[in-house]
């Protein structure tokens, strides 16, 4: 296993952290497509629409996860020490993301309202697989 430091916290380079990776990103993935088909836009067809709405939020979930230690072993120890930093981690991604839509980089623009729904429908998601992959993970 490699471990490479940033700051005091570490990312594990293992397969482990691998999927945990690939998971989060298909979870974001899964609430950025589902959000945009309930707008009207077909994620298959609009594929650079969901893109540009995805990006914000993997790069400021890039961002926290990697920080706050998300890509270690440790970080899915239990299920409820995993829903705590995931939800936390989410929450600070959020505001980032929407940090980022406010620029003229990204389409949308931030929105309280869609930063509360960002927040508790892509939480819940992110947060049900962390707990799989929780459960999954031998200890």
């Amino acid at each position: 296993m490699s471990v490479s430091t940033v700051g005091e916290r570490r990312i594990e380079l293992s397969s482990t952290t691998g999927l945990l990776a690939l998971g989060d990103v298909v979870a974001i993935t899964l609430f950025v497509a589902v959000g945009e088909y309930t707008h009207g836009y077909d994620p298959l067809v609009d594929v650079g629409r969901v893109a540009g709405t995805l990006a914000p939020f993997l790069l400021g979930w890039v961002l926290v996860a990697g920080v706050s230690g998300l890509y270690t072993r440790s970080s899915i120890r239990s299920v409820r020490g995993a829903l705590g930093r995931t939800f936390l981690a989410w929450v600070l991604a959020v505001v980032i993301a929407q940090a980022l839509r406010a620029t003229n980089l990204f389409h949308g623009n931030a929105a309280v309202t869609f930063a509360l729904v960002s927040i508790g429908v892509g939480g819940i998601v992110l947060c049900l697989w962390r707990s799989v992959a929780t459960l999954l993970v031998e200890q």
